[in-house]
């Protein structure tokens, strides 16, 4: 062993040392953590609060399954203690080795055998401590500035306590189910709009329904206008939000705890503690079918006094998993066969809301029937008659969610082999019982034993390592130079993801080396390639680089999660050292800015486009969980398939490109393209979704005239806008300070090279709309939603 080396081997210990905070175990019961100590899960360390009411720690929650989490100190009459908040409800820990600190930094750190689970991600010079407060506030002190750090009040799981604040940066998540208390399906929220709502949201749909989605805020006795987005339920029982919506509890004024609760079935509850005994003293729904998604896809939610809510199988389907109805029924056949083997049942009174494939009014039934038969995806169809309107509407479905019977005239009819549709019996009812006895988590993990002379085996291995340690020093230089970093977390985030991620290899074989350029733009150029499977794809190589693999995956994982109709999906990702790739659907007909203007598109496409784009914004803007705004809609962004159908690309951009971002309002640089912009970017205004509400209505004004927003992208000198720009120069032409334009009007701001015929009043209506979307006041724009309804329904008062 050389001499030089010698001097080095005393730094180990200490690079070791330092590495590792220095920890110290508290009593049992405190209601104080100081800096440097530790909670440990085998000697059952608690924080108290002063009043007794509320402890935290770790707790078990299955079969060698702990979660650090606040509850009410007393049990309930069952036995059970009630949670109020948990800190690692989707990552459980071992009940060996696994301990909660606070670091000499000021981080709060919980960890698995060393494995960091969950933190806080603060950082202070302060003197800190935390502590759990009489109101169940976990917080953490700057002693010196007497401010909170951090506050578990600030991150809530599925519940808030009196005088907790709810905000537009905190939301609820409701739990899987009785005994697994990980994510759910259910989320309450602040939306962009300032209504608080419930969304229901799995890895196949989303879909608001609290308030009801049909009815616009001032109907559902919600204001938009007070953008403080704040609620709370005080301590005698009156919940006020600023959105106008409020209630008092049946027991208001009495001096009692309770807590406001997301459920597992979707609803939001007000529990009052009496006796040790929760009681509701007040709910969101009281007729719990109408919750999106409470049995499943394929089945039927019904409800009685006597029995409760009953979940129920239709003919020609089985229950997946009797322990748990969120997964609902699966057909027992296929729907591959020819539309000659398919009958329909007429299931009367019953109702699927949503996911409509075919919307057609003054339908006669067989054409109704036979748009399904002719659709291999369609699984059935509602055909009623609308009294308001004097006519019958037809929906066809491909997917049977939120099905519930109705005490009226709707009625639905089930495509089932012939051979199901004989046998069909409407009395029978193939319900399936909740059977809970599986449902039960439990953790296996196999760890290291603890040494159980420490100072002994600590002089033994010393020792040993003075006697190897030229090998020892060779091997972690091989491994800190060598390794990649991050192989680690890159494995396990391939794994966790639901979509592929592909190596750098495999995008160049895939696009032959980047031969086929499809497009290019600000964001990154496109390729055109095949994978392995022989499905062509469109590959997108970004401009900008993401700084970490690890944040870069965190961005991708809820934009590979958006599954929509009229968004491109996404197959996958690239991060490769340097390389930012996207891997997603390939689209036939190209851009609709190839398209405008070449005489491809009629009327009717036109029309089909706009209603299109707008479903995928509003979907993007108001059923996702993930807060998504475009930030740069414009032709180029919306691409066509083989039917000329739309589909909105590069949706997931302006969240991977924004790292600068600390509020869903304030954007760390101006995002879009000059001429589709809204004047917000321009002004330095708060983002909104409204900002992608103006750029679309810029595309349908250029669909519509066949003139670019700007001067200098006009398609033909001769057709150049003046320089008040498009929106004047189409409300100077279509004379609105009248209030009405006629035939001629229209016809010499449309494009001439527009082709088909077109109804009177869906022109004047795509134009009332698009001249709504643009208005320079934003709260004068309509959301995408309301977008969507006006072109569905041109009758409606806007």
């Amino acid at each position: 062993m050389h001499l030089q080396y010698l001097p080095f081997l005393f730094l180990i210990p200490l690079i070791f040392l330092s590495c590792s905070p220095l920890v110290a175990t508290t009593s049992s019961s405190s209601n104080i953590l100081t800096q440097g100590s530790s909670l440990f899960v085998e000697k059952q360390n608690h924080l108290v609060s002063p009043n007794r009411l509320f402890t935290a720690g770790f707790h078990r929650i299955g079969r060698n399954v702990y979660t650090f989490a606040i509850w009410y100190s007393n049990t309930m009459s069952d036995g059970n203690h009630t949670f109020v908040w948990m800190a690692n409800r989707d990552e459980p820990v071992n009940g060996k080795r696994s301990k909660f600190s606070l670091w000499k930094d000021g981080n709060l750190v919980l960890t698995d055998a060393g494995r960091r689970i969950w933190m806080s991600d603060t950082k202070s010079s302060s003197p800190l401590q935390l502590q759990l407060l009489n109101s169940g506030n976990l917080v953490l002190t700057e002693l010196n500035k007497k401010t909170y750090l951090w506050q578990s009040f600030s991150f809530p799981t599925d519940t808030i306590l009196q005088n907790q604040p709810f905000t537009k940066d905190t939301f609820l998540i409701s739990s899987r189910s009785l005994t697994n208390f990980s994510s759910g399906f259910y989320k309450l929220f602040f939306d962009d709009d300032n209504v608080i709502r419930l969304v229901f949201h799995n890895d196949e749909v989303a879909s608001v329904y609290w308030p009801s989605p049909w009815l616009v805020s001032w109907q559902a006795g919600r204001t938009t206008y007070n953008n403080s987005r704040i609620a709370s339920l005080d301590s005698k029982g009156y919940f006020m939000s600023s959105d106008n919506f409020g209630f008092s509890t049946s027991d208001y004024g009495s001096a009692l705890q309770r807590r406001l609760t997301l459920d597992l079935d979707g609803n939001i509850r007000v529990y009052t503690l009496i006796k040790r005994s929760w009681v509701v003293s007040w709910q969101a729904i009281s007729i719990t079918c109408t919750i999106h998604g409470i049995c499943g896809p394929n089945s039927l939610c019904t409800y009685s006094s006597d029995s409760g809510r009953r979940c129920t199988c239709m003919q020609g389907y089985k229950a997946k998993n009797n322990s748990d109805w969120s997964m609902g029924c699966e057909p027992t056949f296929d729907f591959s066969k020819h539309r000659e083997n398919y009958e329909f049942v007429k299931l009367p009174s019953v109702e699927f809301y949503g996911f409509d494939t075919v919307f057609t009014r003054n339908s006669t039934f067989n054409e109704c029937k036979n748009a399904c038969l002719n659709d291999s995806n369609c699984k059935a169809f509602q055909y009623n008659f609308n009294k308001d309107s004097n006519f019958f509407i037809c929906y066809t479905k491909t997917l049977l969610y939120n099905g519930l019977y109705k005490g009226t005239r709707l009625n639905t009819y089930l495509k089932l082999p012939k051979a199901d549709a004989l046998s069909y019996d409407q009395k029978v009812a193939n319900d399936f019982p909740l059977d809970c006895s599986n449902s039960t988590i439990e953790l296996t993990r196999s760890y290291e034993k603890k040494t159980t002379n420490g100072s002994l085996k600590f002089m033994l291995w010393f020792s040993i390592a003075l006697g190897v340690i030229e090998t020892t020093c060779f091997i972690l230089f091989y491994y800190i130079t060598k390794q990649p970093s991050g192989a680690t977390t890159q494995s396990y985030l391939a794994i966790a993801t639901g979509f592929r991620r592909f190596t750098y290899d495999e995008i160049m074989k895939a696009t032959h080396k980047f031969k086929d350029e499809i497009g290019r733009g600000g964001g990154g150029i496109v390729y055109k390639g095949t994978l392995p499977d022989h499905r062509v794809v469109a590959i997108k190589v970004l401009h900008e680089a993401i700084q970490g693999e690890d944040e870069f995956f965190a961005e991708m994982g809820p934009i590979g999660r958006i599954n929509h109709k009229n968004l491109i999906e996404t197959y996958g990702y690239c991060a490769e050292g340097k390389h930012r790739i996207l891997v997603y659907e390939y689209m036939e007909n190209g851009s609709l800015a190839e398209n405008l203007g070449y005489d491809k598109l009629d009327w009717p496409m036109m029309l089909q486009i706009a209603t299109g784009v707008a479903k995928g914004l509003a979907y993007l803007h108001e059923e996702c969980l993930e807060w998504v705004l475009h930030c740069d809609v414009k032709p180029h962004n919306i691409l066509l398939d083989v039917d000329y159908n739309p589909k909105v690309a590069d949706f997931g951009l302006s969240k991977l490109f924004h790292q600068g971002v600390t509020e869903n309002s304030k954007f760390s640089k101006i995002r879009g393209t000059r001429g589709y912009m809204a004047p917000e970017w321009v002004f330095n205004l708060p983002i909104t979704s409204k900002v992608d509400v103006y750029s679309y209505g810029m595309v349908v004004l250029e669909m519509i005239t066949g003139r670019s927003p700007t001067n200098d992208q006009a398609r033909d000198d001769n057709e150049r806008v003046d320089k008040k720009g498009l929106v004047s120069w189409v409300r100077e032409k279509l004379h609105e300070a009248s209030g009405s334009f006629t035939v001629t009007d229209f016809l010499e701001i449309l494009d001439p090279r527009m082709r088909g015929e077109f109804d009177t009043d869906e022109k004047k209506n795509l134009l009332k709309v698009a001249l709504q979307c643009v208005e320079e006041d934003k709260d004068a724009r309509p959301t995408m939603s309301e977008v969507v309804k006006m072109l569905l329904d041109p009758n409606m008062d806007n």
